[in-house]
């Protein structure tokens, strides 16, 4: 494809990642690469691009209990000692997992309140980039996610959302959508 079909700038092409079964977008030049368009990039002729290559065709409920994936949206708040100390809202997050930790129970209230709720929050919140779809991580099985988040997250029913879980990447919240 070249770049005018896809609304991307020169050198630029989307990818797909394995790992988080989502497309990437990557600088074969100077092998950047990022899951948000660059800032170049056409937006109209993009979406138009992402639709028609890289939309799922298949249905999201098709996946299910059945093979032993579950559903989950989570919101998360890294810390200056997490893994990678950055995110899409922050190059360089300098806050102590403390202040993360109080943070994340600010956005745990006003989720039990019934003030927000997680996806709400994740969208303008959460220091990962599944932020964009609400906290939506999609479906996973056993061993494809950190220990912790993933046996919070096995552990909840749908529609429950989990108290606190802190693992490598940050601290977390759950919530289990299928």
């Amino acid at each position: 494809m070249s770049t005018t079909d896809s609304g991307l700038p020169p050198d630029w092409e989307v990818r797909h990642s394995n790992s988080k079964n989502l497309p990437y977008y990557f600088n074969h030049r100077s092998h950047e690469s990022r899951w948000d368009p660059p800032a170049e990039a056409d937006t109209e002729k993009l979406k138009l691009f992402m639709a028609a290559h890289h939309s799922t065709a298949s249905n999201p409920q098709s996946t299910s209990q059945a093979d032993g994936k579950i559903r989950a949206a989570h919101l998360l708040v890294k810390h200056r000692d997490s893994r990678r100390p950055s995110s899409w809202k922050e190059t360089n997050i300098t806050r102590s997992k403390e202040e993360a930790l109080e943070l994340l129970k600010g956005y745990e209230e006003q989720i039990k309140s019934g003030d927000k709720s997680l996806g709400e929050l994740a969208m303008s919140e959460s220091d990962c980039s599944s932020a964009r779809k609400r906290g939506d991580l999609g479906f996973f099985g056993r061993g494809q996610m950190q220990k912790e988040f993933e046996d919070a997250a096995f552990s909840l029913k749908p529609g429950e959302v989990s108290g606190v879980v802190e693992t490598a990447s940050g601290v977390h919240l759950i919530e289990r959508i299928q």
